[in-house]
């Protein structure tokens, strides 16, 4: 029963490879010989392929059974977040993939430049080469001359082990202690976590307005929304789109709120050292839905974020905001800031 707790489908286990840095393969040569490999593998038409030199140990492979697995941590959970003294609880969530069939050798042409240009998309994906065509001159001696193989991924199976077995009060404590801890993949580990679980009770940090959500890492599809509410702020006026876009995603710190359509309506952002200085920047809420505890909810999470929790003293600058600020503990300490008519304003822990 807690095995099929676990257990996700094809779909899930190709986008697990096709996510995948790199794939282990395993099989037996005609002689009985173990092999276990690392390859660069991408899903191409409904298989996992990689590609080799045309000589060498994985030529002996070709119509032998294989197998594929790839496997990605999501967090290291220690045991005291659930328990201060027994170890049991100590455990590591991870997703994991893997595929089983006999190795096929790509043969046609046509299959071996999709493969290939696949691969290329997937490694480099910010191009800078030609397209790989079998016909085309620049390629033809490569696409004929280089080995491929393939396992097909038609009875691939996943396995995603995320606290699906955890009692509420146990996956609250998980959540609320990955946010105390905050390594850097802890957020991304919170995010996968309580999507893996939509019935886990909502951590404290992640309280929010009626019909608001929270989320901790702002993702390329919020940027739109951000631009929205950002390009005629009196802090951006020179500043283009590019650069709003950019700022946000080059930020260690971006959050916000959505609203029940997974809208962006409240956001935020902040550079960090995360021990001595941190600097507050666009924090702007839609206007629909101020005066309705957004903007406080959201500077909060900014303020408690794992990388400015403990920061010796925060910045922001405002022209018109000063009282809001002051409720979180920022006082004025320059009369004029970078922008003109702000003043800016600091809080030291």
């Amino acid at each position: 029963m807690r095995r099929a707790l676990f257990r996700a489908g094809t779909e899930v286990a190709a986008e697990l490879f096709r996510s995948a840095e790199v794939v282990h393969l395993a099989s037996v040569t005609p002689a009985g010989r173990p092999v276990l490999r690392t390859v660069h593998g991408v899903v191409v038409d409904g298989a996992l392929a990689w590609h080799g030199a045309p000589k060498g140990e994985k030529t002996e492979l070709a119509g032998q059974p294989g197998v594929v697995s790839c496997e990605r941590i999501v967090a290291n959970v220690p045991s005291h977040f659930v328990d201060p003294e027994r170890a049991c609880p100590a455990t590591t969530y991870y997703e994991s993939a893997q595929a089983a069939g006999p190795i096929e050798v790509i043969e046609d042409h046509d299959e071996k430049a999709r493969a290939l240009q696949a691969l290329m998309e997937r490694y480099q994906p910010e191009g800078g080469y030609r397209p790989i065509t079998p016909d085309d001159p620049l390629y033809r001696n490569a696409v004929k001359n280089l080995a491929l193989w393939r396992i097909s991924l038609a009875d691939a199976v996943a396995k995603v082990k995320l606290g699906q077995h955890k009692k509420p009060h146990e996956l609250r404590a998980i959540v609320e202690g990955l946010w105390r801890r905050g390594a850097p993949r802890d957020l991304e580990a919170i995010e996968r976590i309580l999507a893996a679980n939509p019935e886990a009770p909502c951590p404290a940090f992640l309280a929010a307005p009626d019909g608001v959500s929270l989320f901790l890492r702002g993702r390329p599809s919020d940027l739109s929304r951000a631009r929205a509410l950002l390009l005629d702020t009196y802090w951006n006026v020179g500043v283009t789109p590019e650069q709003i876009d950019r700022s946000h995603l080059g930020s260690p710190v971006w959050v916000g709120a959505r609203d029940t359509a997974g809208r962006l309506i409240g956001t935020a952002r902040a550079v960090t050292d995360g021990a001595k200085h941190a600097w507050i920047y666009d924090v702007a809420v839609d206007p629909d839905w101020r005066r309705t505890g957004v903007g406080r909810t959201v500077l909060g999470l900014v303020l408690d974020h794992p990388a400015v929790r403990d920061v010796k003293k925060v910045w922001l600058g405002t022209r018109d905001q000063q009282r809001f600020y002051g409720h979180f503990g920022f006082e004025v300490v320059a009369s004029k800031g970078v922008t003109e008519g702000t003043t800016v304003m600091a809080r030291v822990t």
